[in-house]
This record gives structure tokens, sequence and C-alpha cells, in this order.
């Protein structure tokens, strides 16, 4: 059944949805015949059917080793009938995503597919399309009033009524529990009428709002943003989210100058230079630690900087451009003290810990695991943490790191059937994870014989850029412990 959505897409109307979720139509194709069919996309496997955000952009660097250039394409077309005709790059493609975008990744993507492309005209008219959708986006989302804070840094932020739809039925009855408790009534009776707008409470509404921002973040969750016992995701300009759009600015001047001389009406590539030179300078201003020699998320409600060590430390060592070493973040200097002190909290046996013992430990609960913390790690930042190592020349413990990681992958498939997760124990290099929602693709009954998107795509990269004398080892699945790295 096809159902048409209104011109304008407000918090209030998504709430109305309830009940009635599904599918969003992402970008249509006529064939020659005249016959219409959707324009394929990439899903992360298993129980997710749907093109998620960041998640695509690295199963297209995944695609683009495989040579599949019509399905990395594919997925930044989707992208772009998504922020014209959503507003936003959506979490996923379901109508209970309308109100949350999710890290933003479109000019890296674009980059990257063009690059692949024939360089000629159809392809600069491509990238035209894609470049024209960015800076759509980064003016009307990540710029908008709900985003952009006092600092001049942009936070995550997911403008939807009550309940995110989309986990299970009993996924927050402890905290409704406490609220119901409140309230005088029991648990399931305040549910409903929480959820049918009978109750109006504020800190329950803010608590969703925190919430939120967090699942835009991607990471969801983590206690990187809890604070006095409470997870404030919105309060925070994050080091993953500025970096990212550090990222846009410097890509887009690239594109403007060196595509189109500067030829594209109402945007210079030197406005955009200058728009990448005040974010970073409020980067170092606001995330940068000099004692600690890494960069934290700022508190801009307490005016206060995080001390949360995460991997998304290593995100402003990601984002330049190639051959354009003024477009670093981070001298050389200080970038080899930011990796060495970062990597010494949270490199691990199997790969790079989403976030360091001693942070989970201090500001977590005991008992209670978050998926994005210790001692799990995930590919998508080993992707990111690869490439900001070799952006700075660190080849060899970028090699390190990558054979870490696909030792792991490897040796959990050969021992457990094939199996390929979500993300693993690096810990104790392994995929058995029950933290949150469990770890997609390991029950025996529901194995995902394509495997999971970025974990294909963490593989396909990482041994592309492993040494031959490293491949060797990996064949003969020699533990990284017994491998001289030197």
């Amino acid at each position: 059944k096809v159902e048409k959505l209104p011109a304008e897409i407000t918090p209030a109307f998504a709430k109305s949805l309830e009940g009635k979720h599904g599918l969003l139509t992402l970008k249509l194709q006529k064939s020659e015949a005249g016959e219409i069919s959707g324009v394929p996309f990439v899903v992360p496997g298993g129980r997710f059917n749907e093109m998620y955000g960041w998640d695509s952009y690295f199963e297209a660097l995944g695609l683009l080793q495989d040579g599949r250039i019509d399905l990395a394409k594919a997925l930044v077309d989707n992208f772009i009938y998504e922020i014209e005709h959503y507003g936003k790059i959506l979490n996923a493609n379901r109508s209970y995503y309308l109100t949350r975008s999710q890290p933003p990744f479109l000019t890296s993507m674009a980059l990257s597919v063009y690059e692949a492309l024939p360089q000629n005209d159809h392809s600069k008219e491509w990238l035209k399309m894609a470049l024209r959708a960015a800076i759509q986006e980064y003016h009307t989302v990540w710029m908008n009033k709900d985003r952009l804070t006092e600092t001049g840094l942009s936070r995550y932020y997911g403008s939807g009524i009550g309940v995110p739809p989309e986990v299970e039925p009993d996924h927050f009855d402890e905290i409704f529990q406490e609220f119901a408790d409140k309230h005088h009534f029991g648990l399931a009776e305040f549910k409903k009428r929480y959820k049918a707008g009978e109750i109006n409470d504020a800190e329950l509404d803010a608590f969703f709002r925190h919430d939120r921002a967090v699942r835009e973040s991607g990471h969801d969750t983590t206690y990187r943003w809890r604070r006095n016992g409470d997870d404030r995701g919105a309060n925070f300009v994050t080091v993953d989210l500025n970096s990212l759009l550090y990222k846009y600015e410097i890509d887009i001047a690239y594109i403007l100058k060196e595509v189109f001389d500067d030829a594209i009406s109402s945007e210079k590539s030197g406005e955009w230079a200058a728009r990448a030179q005040g974010r970073k300078a409020l980067l170092l201003k606001y995330l940068w630690n000099d004692h600690k020699k890494m960069f934290f998320d700022y508190d801009f409600v307490n005016r206060v900087q995080s001390d949360y060590i995460s991997a998304t430390t290593f995100y402003p060592l990601w984002a330049w451009r190639p051959h354009q070493p003024e477009t670093r973040i981070l001298d050389e200097q200080a970038a080899e003290r930011c990796i060495h002190a970062a990597l010494s909290h949270l490199e691990s046996n199997g790969g790079v810990l989403s976030t360091a013992q001693e942070s989970r430990e201090r500001y977590g609960i005991a008992g209670l695991e978050r998926q994005w913390d210790y001692p799990f790690g995930w590919a998508p930042h080993q992707i990111l943490i690869w490439q900001a190592l070799r952006n700075y020349g660190q080849d060899q413990i970028a090699g390190r790191l990558i054979y870490k990681w696909l030792y792991t992958i490897v040796r959990n498939a050969e021992n457990y059937n094939g199996t390929i997760p979500e993300k693993y124990n690096v810990v104790t290099r392994s995929h058995k994870v029950f933290a949150e929602y469990g770890n997609v693709g390991t029950e025996f009954s529901y194995m995902t014989r394509e495997g999971f998107g970025w974990m294909n795509a963490s593989y396909q990269i990482g041994l592309n850029l492993l040494s031959g004398e490293w491949r060797a080892s990996l064949e003969k699945l020699v533990p990284p412990e017994w491998v001289d790295f030197h």
C-alpha cells in the first residue's frame, strides 16, 4: 500500500504514524520501455533491510574495492533523493526515521565514486548534483537552529516527539517505571497515557530528546555523554560530527575550485575554505586538549570539556584533503602525540576499542554494557583510523591495527561457521557480544550468509592495505602477538 506524505514533515506528523510505519520510497528510474523501477540500494544485512546512513559510506568503499561502481553510485543517488524529498540523509529509509539524520559522509562518498568514474562531462554533471545536495544538507540540517550551537560548532539532535518508535516495546521500561511511580500510575497505564499525550512530563521529554541525539550520532548507545546519572547527548558538540562537517567544507571548496573552476553561481571555493578555517579554529579551541593530547567532546550547556576517551579522537586526523597538507587540523608533531596518547588507551587485542576502559568504568553502570563502548570495536572506527594514520605517514601502526582486526574477522569466521557479525569484543577477539542488542548475524538459526555490510567492507579495504608479508601471516592465522610489525 502506498501512502503519500505531506510536503512538510513535522515531528507531530511523524508521531501520528505510530502503528503504521513503513519503508520510504527511494529514487525511481524509468527504462526505455517505460517501466519504472527503484534505483538499487545496499543494506547492512541480517535484520536490517533498509538503506542506512553512515553504513552506506563504508559499504560504498567496500563496493569500490570490488569494482561495483554502479552500486556505490546508486547509494549516492539515493542519498541525493533523500535530501531532495525528505530534507536530510535519513538514519534509514523507514518512516520512523523521518526526523533524524546520521553522521554526514556525503562529500567523501561522492568524491570516492567520482574518482572511480570516467572523467567526462556526464560524471561532472553527476558530481554537481551531489555537490548541490551536500550544500543543501549542510545548511538546512547541520547549521539549522536545532543543531548549530552558541559555540559555532554543531551537535546531533533528533526532533521527534516522545519514544523513538523503532525500539522494542519494553526497551525503556526501567525509565518508564521511574516516572510511573512519580505520577502514581502502574507501568502499563503510564506508558499508554504518556504515548497518547495525556501525561506531560518535561523531564521525560528531555530524556527522549537526548536519546534521539545519541541515535542520530550512530553511536547508539554509549556512556560517552552520561553525566550525573543522566544521558545528555544533545548537550555536546562532538568531535566526530564537527570533523565530518570540516571535511564537507574542505571537500566542497575543492570541488568548486578544482572540478568546476569556481563557475557554479552563488558558491565560491574561498567562502567554503574560510568556513573550514573557522571550524578548524573552533575544533582546536573547544575540542582539543593540549595536556592530554587528544580530542574530546564539549558540553556547551555546562561549558566544560568532556574527559571521555573515544575512538572519535581520530576523526580530525582523518578529515583532510589528500595532497593538501594545509587542510590538516593538526601538524605532524601534534598528530603523532595524539596517535600515541590515544592508542595507549584504545588499542586492544583485536583492533581499536570504541572507548577506553577507564572512561567506561568511570561513567558507566556496572554490569550494564553499551555496544559502542569498551570492550567493543566497530568497523567504521577501524576504517577511519587506518586512513587517519596513513594521512600522517604512520603506515606501520596502521598495518598492525589492520592485521589485528582482520585476524579477528578470519579467526571467528573459520571457527564459527562463517560468522561475520556487525561488531566484535576486541579484548577477547570474539563475536560473542550480548550487550544491549546482541550481535546481528551470530545466532546459528539466523546466520547471515552474506556477512554484514561495513564488516565486509572493512575486510576488503584492510586486505588491500596489508603488505604481502603480513597477508601471508594472516592466511596462516598467525596471532598478532607473534607477528613482527617492524
